[in-house]
């Protein structure tokens, strides 16, 4: 148990769970970012565009019941969510595809970095090799 807890303790201490961790907090908050701004901002001129049609409350209603209380209880099919939640997914999908285009370009520069001028051996290297090449001969 102890060496379990050792493995955990070396696993958890490494970098990589670290970013992990900070990768999962903030996808979690972009995606609340996007879903609000489909659902807030983008949505609603869309469903006026249409005839003012509200797209969160389209419905499909599958059974009513009365209850004694006098309440009526519904069962839907609620597509209209599902559009939102499509129309989420295209937008956080193309957001991350950006990212990831924009994030391999930079990579790309930064490999492709050229040395200015390329380094001339010292005096002493210079020296070294004609000595290794007299001991050769």
């Amino acid at each position: 148990m102890k060496n379990l807890i050792q493995e955990f303790k070396k696993f958890v201490s490494k970098g990589n769970v670290i970013e992990l961790a900070v990768g999962l907090i903030l996808a979690t908050y972009f995606g609340a970012i996007v879903k609000s701004f489909v659902n807030d901002i983008i949505m609603p001129p869309v469903g006026y565009l249409i005839a003012g049609v509200d797209f969160s409350e389209l419905t499909v209603t599958v059974s009513e019941k009365i209850l004694a209380d006098g309440t009526v209880e519904t069962v839907t099919i609620n597509y209209g969510a599902f559009i939102n939640t499509i129309i989420t997914f295209f937008i956080v999908a193309v957001a991350i595809f950006s990212l990831v285009k924009v994030y391999n370009n930079f990579m790309k520069k930064e490999e492709k970095k050229p040395d200015p001028k390329p380094v001339e051996p010292s005096k002493e290297e210079v020296l070294l090799a004609e000595i290794r090449d007299l001991l050769k001969k």
